[in-house]
């Protein structure tokens, strides 16, 4: 039997995209894994496998053979990459730092001194010691490659120093071949360290900018403590937080983050959970409630059980859809994949392209421009750039996405959610508070505590969905309980008590018409008033004496009129879908400024209304909270949940804002559409870089203005291309 597993491993020493294509290649060839990606902005490999096929040993040591790492330690592997990743970026600092300490002193030789025969044996040793102690890597993984039959951007780094070195080094050693033939013996020693030294820049610039696009992921991790108090016996113990198993008890005090999610057992407290359900208002918490991993405990200190720990808790899951959606490719992701599996042979093959034109159109005289314009072409041209395009970009808004109260599943949602042009909005939960409120009262003669209390007093006993909002009331009103002689429920009309021989009696319009109790005219104007306005009337009696009638409807929420607003002025159509009668569909989507609405919608109607949408050439995004949207949410090309909606409804959505506020959707299409123009910059600049680049490089631009590229300057320019698309990518970080 089948157990299919999703996981996100952290990946090492993945030096460029390529790497990243054939780290994904070789999982993807293994047997039992269904679907396997790579991430290179983030590091990371996203792996789906049947348990029963394969583990995540064999995934880890096929990797190894293939000359990278794979940390699949359970306890923290992000913690783990981030160590691995700072001792990196620490070790490849100092191989900056140490190479241009050779290649400055390189440079000034070949250029000030380049016609003293002794130079060339000083820049030769120069030269070999940036190689060898500097750039050994990229020869170390360029052979692991060649041997593999694959090839990456260090194999372009190594072919290009490489044949510098040795063409120098024969003109060093054995300059009379060229001195006959009446040629001037050049060497290039100066380009094979300058190159080197160039790319481990722009590597090390690269690494700290990317290292940028996780600070959403570092930001969630940072909300879970370290430790926790562990009450064992009448003894406190702080552990480490790996240490909590679900049943222990832990201690929380003031202001201390809660460790695990649990439920309070002793003590009473107010927590803020605004980082985990952006609402800015404290819960209160008493025995017997839920609290949750990352959360503030604020005021008392209490003790909790465990119930859900490590990659259980609500934190952690969190973390892990934010990672998963950040490794996710997007649609176009993958067309740059299939460019750059053939990128490197193709560049090769249009470097060797070049020597020989220019050995064609010159021959022996120009050899220096064809070697030169040659060797250009290998350094200049980059896949790097088109591999970070896209999820640089991605990593950054989804990762602001998550820090905003927005969680995107993965990269489709993100790209799609740009182009939809309808929403169509249910209403309970959604666009109103989901709660039936007491929205207005109407007395009929004054009141007093005494028939108050007798109502409070027959509601606590009701069953009804509307007794709680009048129970609600009545609490805010200091209602209290009394005695009463009699209570008796009447299926379809209410309820009535019996006090001191007078009955009372709460309900519809039936049970007033039953006690023939009469409904004065100013109190009849209120209530054809309250009944076009779509609410629900309750009325409140004694005997055959009205004394009371109160109007009940869910409420707007108080930002759905803005989060409307925000939509149309965006360019997108607004629909309604609700279960409600029609005059209640009217009201609200009057009060919304909502023109299409549909009422008593069935779960499978709402479903039709999506698709007949579709049918008319419409991007639908579809917002519900509730197991009867689930039908309506999988048919939307993005489905979009509430965070206090269903578990089914934020199963099935793409999209899940995490609180209450609608004004998260326009927000959410603001930010999928800035990203998705990002994606199209960079690719634009990376394809724009390498159509000039190359062309430039091969010394296509010579018999026009002489130009040609030097090698050094063709190195710096592919290191800039790169860092160029990721410090792109970080602007969104600080757009509004």
């Amino acid at each position: 039997m089948e157990k299919i597993e999703t996981k996100v491993f952290p990946v090492l020493e993945m030096s460029c995209v390529m790497c990243a294509k054939n780290v994904e290649s070789t999982v993807q060839a293994l047997e039992g894994v269904k679907e396997a990606s790579v991430n290179f902005a983030a590091n990371t490999l996203s792996v789906t496998f049947d348990s029963t096929i394969i583990t995540v040993q064999a995934i880890q040591a096929a990797v190894q053979a293939a000359g990278y790492g794979l940390i699949i330690e359970e306890e923290d592997p992000i913690a783990k990459q981030e160590e691995m990743a700072q001792a990196h970026y620490q070790k490849m600092k100092r191989k900056v730092i140490g190479a241009w300490i050779l290649a400055i002193p390189l440079a000034v030789l070949g250029m000030v001194f380049m016609h003293q025969t002794w130079v060339n044996w000083v820049m030769m040793g120069l030269a070999l010691a940036i190689m060898l102690l500097f750039g050994r890597s990229f020869y170390i993984s360029g052979w692991r490659h060649a041997c593999r039959g694959k090839a990456n951007m260090d194999t372009l780094v190594a072919l290009s120093t490489l044949i510098a070195f040795l063409f120098s080094l024969f003109n060093t050693v054995y300059p009379q071949f060229w001195l006959e033939k009446g040629l001037e013996p050049h060497v290039y020693f100066e380009a094979s360290g300058v190159i080197i030294a160039f790319v481990l820049l722009g590597k090390l610039m690269e690494e700290r900018a990317k290292n940028s696009t996780s600070s959403a992921i570092r930001g969630l991790m940072g909300l879970q403590p370290k430790t926790a108090r562990w009450v064992k016996g009448l003894k406190e113990i702080e552990v480490p937080i790996s240490a909590i198993q679900v049943g222990y008890v832990v201690s929380v005090r003031p202001g201390e983050k809660i460790p695990v999610d649990g439920l309070l057992m002793k003590g009473f407290s107010s927590v803020d959970e605004s980082m985990l359900s952006g609402e800015p208002i404290p819960v209160e918490k008493n025995p017997g409630d839920k609290v949750l991993a990352g959360t503030i405990n604020q005021k008392g200190s209490f003790t909790m059980r465990a119930t859900n720990v490590g990659n259980m808790t609500v934190l952690a899951q969190i973390v892990r859809m934010v990672q998963e959606a950040q490794g996710s490719k997007a649609p176009v992701q993958r067309i740059v994949d299939r460019i750059s599996s053939i990128f490197v042979p193709t560049v090769v093959m249009l470097s060797l392209i070049t020597f020989v034109t220019w050995l064609s159109i010159g021959g022996e005289a120009y050899f220096s421009h064809a070697f030169l314009s040659a060797v250009s072409v290998l350094v200049i041209a980059c896949p790097c750039a088109l591999g970070l395009a896209t999820p640089t970009a991605l990593m950054v808004g989804i990762g602001k996405a998550a820090e905003r109260h927005i969680l995107v599943k993965d990269a489709f949602a993100l790209e799609n959610l740009c182009k939809v042009d309808t929403v169509v909005l249910d209403k309970t939960g959604t666009l109103t508070e989901g709660v039936p409120m007491v929205t207005d009262v109407h007395w009929i003669d004054e009141k007093n505590d005494a028939i108050r209390n007798i109502l409070y007093t027959a509601e606590q006993k009701s069953e009804h969905p509307l007794a709680s909002a009048l129970v609600r009331w009545l609490e805010e009103e200091d209602a209290s309980i009394c005695l009463v002689d009699r209570f008796e429920s009447l299926t379809g009309r209410g309820i009535q008590v019996e006090v001191e021989n007078a009955v009372y009696w709460v309900g519809s319009r039936i049970l007033l018409m039953h006690d023939h109790a009469v409904v004065p005219e100013t109190a009849q104007l209120v209530v054809e008033k309250w009944e076009k306005e779509g609410r629900s009337v309750v009325y409140y009696g004694k005997d055959t004496q009205l004394l009371a009638i109160f109007a009940i409807s869910d409420r707007i929420k108080p930002t759905s009129i803005m989060a409307v607003q925000a939509l149309k002025q965006a360019g997108i159509d607004v629909h309604l879908l609700t279960g409600d009668g029609l005059r209640t569909a009217e009201q609200v989507a009057g009060s919304l400024g909502i023109n299409s609405y549909k009422a008593e919608a069935m779960p499978n109607e709402k479903e039709a209304y999506i698709m007949a949408l579709q049918k008319q050439g419409k991007q639908i995004a579809m917002v519900g909270d509730g197991i009867n949207d689930s039908q309506a949410l999988a048919r939307a090309d993005v489905s979009i949940a509430m965070g206090k909606g269903t578990d089914i409804a934020m199963d099935v959505a793409m999209v899940t804002l995490m609180t209450s506020d609608l004004l998260l959707l326009p927000e959410a299409i603001r930010l999928s559409r800035q990203t998705v123009r990002l994606i199209r910059q960079n690719l634009f600049w990376a394809f724009v870089y390498n159509l000039i680049g190359i062309p430039l490089a091969a010394g296509a631009f010579f018999f026009v203005d002489g130009l040609l590229l030097n090698p050094m300057w063709a190195s710096a320019a592919m290191a800039f291309s790169s860092v160029s698309v990721v410090m792109n990518s970080l602007r969104l970080k600080w757009m509004k």
